[in-house]
This record gives structure tokens, sequence and C-alpha cells, in this order.
């Protein structure tokens, strides 16, 4: 199942040896089907560290957290465990789309209001004539929403490899790239890119977006520009809001916009494949993540433990609330995690790929599945990936979440081979 995808980066990279294959113990029962891909993956050196965590909600609460490999390159880093530091990059997009949802069951923001209500700049938006020949641009046929924001149907791009074309151009040329992927890439981005989300939004409403607001599914910026909308719809900085209204209340301790100096024996390195070839292109130790961000990225910002990603989608499937803390109603978590996109979007780019695949929907920040999955996913589950690999989902119905942590950029079979795993234990 290819039901998410994540931001893909490049950069500069080390070489790096791949870990030496350990012969193990069998797996425990109940986990069985996810420690022989966890132990597969480790031994044939594609990850150096894996952690999948499981939780199943019923009469109690199931958690189960399968561990394999170590977090570095070097034979003698920590071992992978549930509270080891992975960089989620686009699984911070749900993050955001829940903060959102906050503020909408407030009464600050609602899903349909105009962007412009919050970003003056962005009421007299343009449209690209002809995206691939130049920057011709006409009036919008409506404006930028909310909604739009969330399910990335605004109309905006976003620097991606293969991505290209004259807007893509002035992406770079602005510094419209709010990401982070080492110090060697950060050097060259960081002095063009906004310093500020206010800043930041400002300079993207200038430009002219790809097609019409609401037309079109197309990955995008749109929950970067959702900081700056959440940021002055709550009065708060956009990172602040998220710590005090998520984070703080779901104890989620491990959660990090800048890993604390004190933190980096947990942070694993990130790796590239390259040729087949695994490289190590951000060590923790030195880690771009260890200096703070130009500005929160509500897109690809956070550094997480699966640990702390799991109580996040425990919320979520509990309706909102966890330890008798509540975060949301559970009227608005159903909102959140159905099908917003607006009626007749294009949704081809989202469903590319998904050939004996149910298609799929979007919600606030996250794909939504339209029907059951061959490999065990239920209508209505909702979750993303990141481009390092990671992947998070929650299934409401069966109360069944999941968290896959790995930090490599390159395509694998992992997301697909740990989702069928873990629907394989639950059998058991």
């Amino acid at each position: 199942m290819r039901a998410w995808i994540g931001l893909g980066l490049a950069g500069i990279v080390t070489l790096a040896v791949p870990a030496a294959a350990q012969v193990a113990p069998p797996a425990a029962p109940g986990v069985a089907a996810q420690t022989e891909v966890a132990k597969r993956y480790v031994a044939d050196g594609t990850v150096s560290g894996i952690v999948i965590r499981t939780g199943r909600s019923g009469s109690g609460d199931t958690i189960t957290t399968v561990s394999e490999g170590r977090i570095g390159a070097a034979p003698d880093s920590p071992k992978a465990d549930a509270n080891s530091l992975w960089r989620v990059y686009s699984m911070t997009k749900p993050i955001t789309g829940i903060a959102a949802m906050i503020l909408i069951e407030e009464g600050k923001l609602k899903l349909d209001d105009p962007i412009s209500k919050y970003i003056p700049a962005f009421k007299d938006t343009q449209v690209l004539v002809d995206p691939a020949k130049g920057l011709e641009s006409r009036p919008a046929k409506g404006q930028i929403t909310v909604r739009h924001l969330l399910t990335h149907t605004a109309g905006l791009g976003y620097v991606l490899p293969g991505q290209s074309g004259p807007l893509i151009n002035e992406y770079n040329r602005l510094g419209i790239n709010p990401a982070q992927v080492n110090i060697a890439l950060e050097s060259r981005t960081r002095p063009t890119r906004p310093a500020t989300l206010e800043e930041f939004a400002n300079k993207v409403a200038a430009l002219p977006l790809l097609f019409d607001p609401g037309t079109k599914w197309s990955y995008s910026i749109g929950l970067d520009v959702l900081g700056r909308v959440i940021e002055v719809a709550s009065g708060a900085p956009f990172d602040t809001f998220v710590n005090t209204r998520i984070f703080a209340p779901l104890k989620m301790q491990s959660s990090f916009w800048t890993v604390p100096a004190g933190e980096v024996g947990r942070l694993a390195d990130n790796f590239a494949s390259l040729g087949g070839t695994r490289v190590v292109m951000d060590p923790a130790k030195t880690s771009v993540y260890l200096s703070p961000p130009s500005f929160p990225y509500g897109g690809a910002s956070l550094v997480m433990s699966a640990a702390d990603y799991d109580r996040f989608l425990h919320m979520l499937a509990n309706e909102g609330s966890l330890d008798g803390v509540r975060i949301l109603k559970p009227e608005t978590v159903r909102i959140a995690m159905s099908n917003l996109l607006p009626p007749g979007t294009d949704t081809s780019q989202l469903n590319a790929n998904r050939a004996g695949g149910a298609p799929l929907g979007f919600g606030a920040g996250g794909s939504v599945t339209l029907a059951d999955t061959p490999d065990g996913v239920g209508k209505g589950t909702y979750g993303w990936g990141g481009a390092a690999g990671t992947i998070a989902w929650v299934d409401p119905t069966r109360k069944v979440r999941a968290t896959v942590m790995i930090n490599l950029f390159g395509d694998t079979k992992l997301r697909d081979d740990t989702t069928k795993a873990i629907f394989a234990d639950l059998k058991q």
C-alpha cells in the first residue's frame, strides 16, 4: 500500500558503512510479523535502526514496540527504542492540521474562511496562465481558504526533487523552501529564506498560484502557510500554540522544533540511499536540528519519538482526549479525519500509483482512505508519512494506530511491509 507520501529532499552526504547482519532470537508472540520486517531491514543494511510502535484501543489499551538496530552509523551508537528521536518531516503536517482544528472548534477560524482575513496579502491572488512557460498570470477565480491549505488544494507549489518550472524557480530564488536537511545545504538556502512566518507568508502571497484554489490536489507548502494563519488567529507564535495546546497537555515531552543539546544522544543520524548504498546525510552530533530553524515549519519541522507520536495518534483514536485531558471534541476529530476535499477536486496526483488500492481523500493535514484496502487498512484511516521514511496512521473504526520511525531518504517498501505486518500480527 502506498497510502502516504512525504517530502523528498536532497543534500550533501558523507559515506557510512551499513550495519552488519546479526543473528537474533525468535520474535515474541503478537509482534512476530513486525519483528521479522524490522530485523530484515536492519540485517540487509537498508536502515541502521527502526522502531514500530502500535496501539489498539478496546476494553483497555494495548501498546507494543518493536525496535531493531541502532540510531547511528557508528557500531557503538545507542540502540533504537521508543524514546529515540527521529526527523518526522511531513508527519508534522497532521499536527499542524489538528492545531487549526482547535481554533476552528473555538470559533477563531472557519474551514471556509478566506485566508486573506488573516493574511491580507492573499486578497488579490493571481493564477499562472501556463505554469510550464512563464509567470504570466490572471486573477484567481476564488480566494484561498483554510480548507484549501489543510488539503493541498490552494494552488501552491513545493520545492521538491523532480519539481521544476518558472514558479518553482521563483520559490528557490526567494527562499520559499521551508525544510532542513543538513548544515551544508542549510548554509546555501538559509540566506535567502524569510526569517519569520509573517515574511514567508507575504512572499508566497506575492507569487501566482499553479491553479485556481479548490480545483486540484497538489502537494504543497499549504501547511506552512497555515502556520501563519494559526499564529494570527490564536494571537500566539505558531510553535508556542502547538507546544501549549497539543504537546504539553498530552505530555509529549520528546517533541522538538529544535533538539536541545542535552538530548542529542537520543537523536538518530539521518541517512540517504544513493545507488543502493546507505550514506549519512545529517549526523546527529552536528545535526542542523540542533539550531533553531528560520521559523517553525508547519509542514516539515519536528523531531519526535515514536512514543510521543503514538500519544498524538492515541488522542485521535480516543476522539480527542487522552488520560483525562481533552484536546478536541469528538465531532471535531471526526471532521478532521474526514474527507475535506472540495467537491470536484482533481485527485489524480493524490491517487497516483494506487493500482489495486483504495482511493484516497484528504483531511486536516493527512490523507483519508475512502474504502477498506487489501492489506487491512480500514476506510477512514487518517495519516501521513515523512521524507525520511517515517509513517503514522490511525484507523478510527478499528481503534488501531501505528507509528514507524526510521531516518532514511530514499524509496523503500518499508511502509507497505510494516502495514501488512501490523495487521498480520493483529490477527494472531
